[in-house]
């Protein structure tokens, strides 16, 4: 997609604006001392972990999008916004942040300028506010394009962002949003003249930032699979899975969308996810939520998407008990005839049956190649062999071993990856980085290089072994 085709001269016009105003404001940045950068980072996050302010957001959220629910979206923007600042907490990002004596390097951190963020209807208060911490902390100024559903959330963060920014004198055009309504044309027109742009959302809008021209940091498609085996404690498996699967109605891309269970595993972590509140639908019930869900035969239904698992049966005319948190549905097929087999963003999973552990990776391999390449890929159990398997032969750049996966992938506290919403899924994706999107994605480095001594090898020294085996 060329967004300049988009773009019309009165998007560009009304950006450009915009632009002028970041770009005054970061020249003022650019000469922050760390520890203003800091203060920067700690007052656009008590914007949105200030309890009432926390509260208010996400009850906004829900009430634009009609997508989740507010405590689980309270916790989100609490959990994401701690775990963001203490990431950051002591990185430095100003002045020299590296010295490398014995290879004569000094690097230095330096703002990229102006960054465009495209974020989400999903979590429109905690995907902005990521970053928006990311980019201060590295000096810059960001302008964001939210979805047109998450516009008011995002008009009222910015509001408290502004709130904090004058307790601490700094400017408001730091941060931007795009006015409302946010259209494709301004959205385009702020990727064309960004710095750089950093696109959570829809993969339309991904392929859009990628092919802009502009330097581009996008993510892939979520479809996440996890592979339950014999070692696993299927209890404990099927409350982690329940708790993730369930967690804001299912809105993150970290989700589990299908669990592959392993041979004699089967019986038991289907009997341990209905203990955990999951109801078995099979027969006409399966395709009863199969056209309500999918009522074109392709694309979601939005008035099911992001609803818990009663008001999803409500709607669609079947019965369950109070306590169903999710609905299972087994299934064998994968691809475009098979839709259980792609991201349902609800508490709707399905279950695949392995013959063996060699069996559930290709079945997750075919998972992947039908949606959510480069992602990640869960697994319960105890095996290392099997958890070394999935990380050298699946195209996934995590492999998230016995947590819940819609906590764990984006950054947990019990695990070492960086908080963040937007999880970049590599080549395998269509992404042009395999990592969680963090603070060092904000900075340009430059690099002063001095002289050192030689260390110039012989060419024997290189290829003596090489031709031992195959000859000079």
């Amino acid at each position: 997609m060329n967004k300049t085709s988009i773009a019309d001269d009165a998007a560009t016009t009304q950006v450009r604006a915009l632009i002028v105003r970041a770009r005054a404001a970061q020249a003022i940045a650019a000469t922050y001392t760390q520890a203003q950068i800091d203060q920067l980072c700690l007052a656009a996050g008590w914007a949105i972990m200030e309890p009432s302010r926390n509260a208010a957001l996400a009850a906004r959220a829900v009430a634009d999008t009609a997508l989740g629910n507010v405590p689980d979206k309270i916790a989100k923007n609490h959990r994401k916004t701690l775990g963001l600042l203490r990431d950051i907490q002591t990185a430095k990002t100003v002045g020299i942040i590296a010295e490398n004596c014995a290879a004569g390097i000094t690097e230095i951190a330096r703002p990229i300028g102006v960054i465009a963020a495209i974020t989400p209807s999903t979590n429109p208060g905690a995907t902005p506010a990521n970053k928006i911490i990311n980019a201060l902390k590295g000096g810059n100024a960001i302008i964001v394009a939210p979805s047109p559903k998450g516009a008011g959330t995002c008009e009222l963060l910015l509001q408290y962002v502004h709130s904090e920014f004058d307790k601490i004198g700094a400017p408001h055009d730091l941060v931007q949003m795009l006015p409302t309504p946010v259209t494709k044309a301004t959205t385009y027109a702020l990727m064309a003249q960004a710095d750089l742009i950093v696109a959570t959302g829809s993969q339309a809008n991904v392929r859009a930032a990628y092919s802009s021209g502009t330097p581009a940091l996008g993510v892939g498609a979520g479809n996440v699979a996890v592979i339950v085996d014999e070692s696993a404690d299927f209890t404990a498996a099927a409350q982690l899975i329940a708790k993730s699967k369930t967690f804001d109605n299912a809105t993150s891309c970290s989700s589990e969308n299908s669990v592959v269970i392993v041979g004699n595993a089967y019986t038991p972590m289907l009997n341990a996810l209905k203990a955990a509140g999951g109801l078995l639908l099979t027969g006409d019930e399966k395709q009863t939520l199969q056209s309500a869900l999918w009522p074109d035969g392709a694309h979601l239904s939005q008035s099911l998407i992001a609803q818990d698992a009663q008001s999803m049966t409500r709607q669609i005319g079947l019965q369950s008990a109070p306590q169903v948190l999710m609905l299972l549905i087994e299934e064998t097929d994968i691809g475009k005839s098979a839709p259980f087999s792609g991201e349902k963003l609800s508490p709707v999973l399905t279950i695949y049956r392995a013959s063996s552990f060699a069996a559930a990776t290709n079945i997750v391999r075919k998972i992947y190649a039908h949606q959510g390449a480069g992602h990640s890929v869960g697994y319960h159990g105890a095996n290392e062999t099997h958890i070394a398997a999935l990380a050298q032969s699946l195209p996934v750049a995590r492999v998230i071993v016995n947590q819940a996966h819609a906590f764990a992938t984006g950054g947990s506290f019990d695990n070492g990856l960086p908080f963040s919403l937007s999880m970049g899924c590599g080549s395998w994706g269509g992404n042009s980085f395999s990592e969680n999107l963090h603070w060092k994605h904000f900075i340009n480095v430059t690099r002063i290089v001095r002289v050192i001594p030689a260390a110039q090898p012989s060419v024997e020294s290189i290829f003596t072994h090489y031709w031992n085996q195959v000859g000079a």
